[in-house]
């Protein structure tokens, strides 16, 4: 099968049209106005936090610059653009050579984040910023939501290792963005091959039930796996009855089995039965790896259970709840006209029902306590206190239309767990809490 089918790059596919109707129509109109090659300063950020969530996860960053990158009108899509009556001649042929040439600043991924943060900034002019919103919002809620919810699994695991498999409950292709994010939240490994072919994550997988019922015997079963996979594979044991399997799977591996599989029951009980039985059978090195629609809560309560990985699908890449982090993409400043040099001015919605935006050019710090532990986010407009300057979050992440912060996936990862590690001890608590810190607000000169 060629990637392509997959949603993977092979050919550098266009990205231009994972976007909205009226990102375009807004261009056409802009372009006819002579505003469209105004400086503009939009930016990404969301106004609350899950209900009850503590933080949130910034994840994505690495796709959204992949889709920046390949963010060109082609002839298909101009095709179909033209065939549709979607925009004019004039904005068509303003979109045949579209290439973002506007810097992109951010949180580096993995980063914590809060109410207001400022987690992406995108300047440009306003024609070309304004068409990426879409792909760069649909991009940050997916993963950053996927990641938020790792990482509260991780952090209800301690040290055991999770594992994702939640293909089977999602969009092919946003099971591939969610192993992903599922690995910057804390994940080990993934079941989905697509992840593991595009993003270099460590796939695991051994059989499911259905190969268990395929054989007259359990024991056939087990066997055909072992004489397949070796002596430290993986058994399923709860097809049937899990006594008798446990039995019957250290009988055909002997005490070099690698792990049971359990997938249903009550398993916190369940564990130490199986714990117990494995020991007494000599198989003491035998791991146990519990599946079965968990979350974080699930996990923390199976913290005192003899278990050593847990398998997460449905409740991980549908965001434990929350599938989406509400971020959004706002213009926060302006030129006074297409003069290059005009200064910038800040621009702000104002309106009644909780969705008014702060205006101007922000930056973002997050300030610390004595003891080294984040304390508050600061986001602030003009210059940036002395104090804050080098504890400053965002990093350049596009430089004039070029990508300059692309990174293995492994520092994204190890980016977060430190992250993490430096808010206070409540921001892992999963009973339901205010963002773990304050976002205070700094306001100055704007600047240009």
């Amino acid at each position: 099968m060629n990637t392509a089918d997959l949603g993977l790059p092979v050919d550098v596919p266009s990205t231009a049209l994972f976007t909205d109707q009226y990102e375009l129509t807004m261009l056409q109109a802009a372009l006819k106005a002579g505003t469209a090659e105004r400086r503009s300063v939009f930016e990404v950020f969301t106004r609350r936090l899950p209900e009850g969530r503590r933080y949130g996860v910034v994840a994505g960053t690495g796709r959204v610059l992949d889709a920046v990158e390949n963010f060109r009108f082609d002839a298909d899509v101009l095709g179909f653009l033209r065939d549709g009556g979607i925009v004019d001649d004039e904005t068509l042929d303003w979109l045949a050579s579209y290439r973002f040439s506007g810097d992109i600043w951010g949180y580096p991924e993995g980063e914590v984040y809060f109410p207001g943060s400022p987690i992406m900034r995108v300047e440009g002019s306003f024609a070309e910023c304004v068409l990426l919103e879409t792909v760069i919002l649909s991009i940050l809620n997916h993963d950053s939501a996927i990641a938020a919810a790792a990482s509260r699994m991780s952090s209800a695991a301690g040290e055991r290792p999770l594992i994702e498999m939640g293909a089977r409950r999602t969009h092919e292709l946003a099971a591939v963005a969610a192993a992903r994010a599922a690995y910057v939240g804390g994940f080990t490994t993934t079941s989905d091959l697509a992840a593991g072919f595009r993003y270099g994550i460590p796939t695991v997988g051994t059989s499911a039930h259905a190969f268990t019922l395929l054989h007259d015997q359990e024991r056939d079963a087990f066997q055909a796996q072992v004489n397949s996979l070796g002596r430290g594979t993986t058994l399923l044991v709860d097809t049937y009855d899990v006594t008798e399997a446990v039995r019957t799977a250290v009988e055909v591996a002997g005490p070099e089995l690698g792990a049971v599989r359990i997938d249903s029951g009550d398993l916190l009980l369940v564990a130490h039965r199986v714990r117990d039985q494995l020991d007494e059978l000599g198989a003491t090195n035998t791991r146990i790896i519990v599946t079965s629609d968990l979350d974080e809560y699930a996990i923390a309560s199976l913290a005192v259970a003899p278990v050593d990985a847990y398998g997460v699908g449905t409740q991980l890449v549908t965001g434990s709840g929350h599938p989406t982090a509400a971020m959004v993409y706002k213009l926060v400043a302006r030129a006074e006209s297409a003069d290059p040099k005009a200064p910038l001015v800040p621009v702000a919605k104002k309106s009644t029902g909780g969705k008014t935006s702060v205006g101007g050019r922000k930056w973002a710090a997050r300030r610390l306590d004595e003891h080294g532990v984040a304390e508050a986010e600061v986001v602030g407009t003009g210059p940036v206190p002395g104090e804050l300057v080098e504890r400053q979050l965002l990093v350049e992440l596009v430089k004039g239309g070029e990508v300059v912060a692309r990174e293995p996936l492994d520092v994204v990862r190890d980016r977060h767990t430190a992250a993490r590690a430096g808010l206070p001890l409540s921001a892992t608590q999963l009973s339901r809490g205010e963002p773990v810190i304050p976002t205070e607000y700094v306001h100055g000169r704007s600047g240009s």
